[in-house]
């Protein structure tokens, strides 16, 4: 709230000053007339102004959540109150949109609300999954063990998340340079050679033809070249906004060599390291699987999940709609089997995340090593033949003179 800097008097006629928080100043003239007090003059401090300047709705990064998960369980577990350990991390927290909401939630605290309630109020920075497994450990009186799980299955799906988009962005970025090489080459070197080749007067080979056409179609069309790629771009993102747009992208990332294998992987320990998360916390079956559906990061699997969902409401079990989807690898349709069978779903769950986990971790080790040389080799074609391409007449001018 606000800290309003006052001046009043009291009935005796009496001049009174003082510093008071208050959600308005309304509110602070109520305030200071229970107590006797005219309000006369008030000021908002700068600090208190400036402590209001932020947004409840501006994405908070993960990092941010995980620390402040971790260090709230470890406040709640040395024993002190929610509110007060609350008010602690919201005067260290550096980032002022966070810190702002941590604030709010606490003063929400102190009118009565519910931890889980204030919660759902900021949806861009606490998820489905966070609330609900608070709300399971306030019911359950296991707060502290549901932050640190929480905490715990935070920084494991950031260090899964980082190890999918290393194996992404290395060849998406050689591509990338290697494309902006060649299009320099063909606007800005090629055209040199090209008048030097037009006083030869001499017949071009067929490889340097070609490059020529290119450089020319590049330099009189560039616009229409740049529209069309940003207006392709513009209609897959739409069109992945869609159901069937979802859906087929999808699909097609799942077919895709090696990187198909590795979205599969992934997906897989997302999902149950998720639903460990929410079985261990307490959270029913059918609840979880609704939230975990929502975070498998790939239509196809989050529709798979959404049928072995309706297939346990009919008293089926996990397994068998897993295994019918195709997608799944045998040993998590068999780990699966084995943890409904002997009651220990959640620790078998826990199980196949860390080794798919670790089995990412590997293979994104093993796809690097294995496409740098690959990289190499279709850089090497591609330039050393526009370069070769360039050199042929003066090869042939040179055989020629000798």
């Amino acid at each position: 709230m606000p800290q309003y800097q006052w001046e009043g008097r009291t009935l005796a006629g009496e001049t009174r000053k003082g510093s008071t928080k208050a959600s308005s100043g309304d509110t602070l003239r109520a305030l200071l007339r229970k107590e006797g007090i005219i309000l006369t003059t008030m000021t908002e401090t700068k600090e208190a102004a400036k402590q209001q300047k932020y947004n409840p709705q501006k994405k908070i990064k993960n990092l941010e959540i995980l620390l402040f998960t971790r260090q709230l369980s470890t406040m709640i577990t040395s024993g002190l109150p929610l509110v007060q350990s609350l008010d602690i991390l919201a005067n260290q927290i550096e980032d002022v949109n966070f810190k702002g909401i941590v604030k709010e939630i606490k003063e929400k605290i102190e009118g009565g609300a519910r931890f889980a309630d204030a919660l759902r109020d900021y949806p861009k920075c606490f998820d489905e999954l966070y609330i609900n497994l608070v709300v399971a450990g306030e019911e359950g009186g296991l707060l502290d063990n549901v932050l640190q799980r929480l905490a715990l299955y935070i920084e494991k799906t950031e260090k899964l998340k980082k190890k999918v988009k290393s194996a992404m962005i290395y060849p998406i970025a050689i591509i990338f340079v290697a494309f902006t090489v060649v299009v320099v080459l063909l606007l800005f070197v090629v055209p040199v050679f090209e008048k030097m080749f037009k006083e030869m007067g001499a017949e071009l080979p067929t490889p340097t033809q070609v490059v020529i056409n290119i450089s020319q179609i590049i330099q009189s069309y560039w616009y229409i070249l740049i529209g069309g790629i940003i207006a392709l771009i513009v209609a897959l993102k739409y069109y992945y906004k869609t159901n069937n747009g979802h859906r087929t992208i999808d699909r097609l990332i799942l077919k895709l060599p090696l990187f198909g294998l590795l979205t599969i992987k992934a997906s897989v320990a997302r999902v149950t390291r998720t639903l460990a998360t929410l079985l261990m916390s307490g959270v029913a079956i059918l609840e979880s699987m609704v939230i975990v559906a929502r975070v498998a990061g790939n239509k196809i699997v989050e529709e798979a999940l959404v049928v072995a969902r309706a297939r346990i409401s009919e008293g089926r079990t996990m397994a068998e709609p897993l295994e019918q989807a195709g997608i799944f690898p045998p040993m998590v349709v068999q780990m699966v089997q084995v943890g409904e069978s002997t009651g220990a779903l959640d620790s078998m769950l826990n199980k196949i995340a860390d080794f798919y986990e670790e089995d990412v971790d590997n293979m994104v080790t093993n796809l690097t090593a294995m496409m740098e040389p690959m990289i190499m080799v279709f850089l090497g074609v591609i330039l050393g033949g526009l370069i070769v391409a360039m050199y042929l007449p003066i090869f042939k001018l040179g055989q020629a003179v000798g």
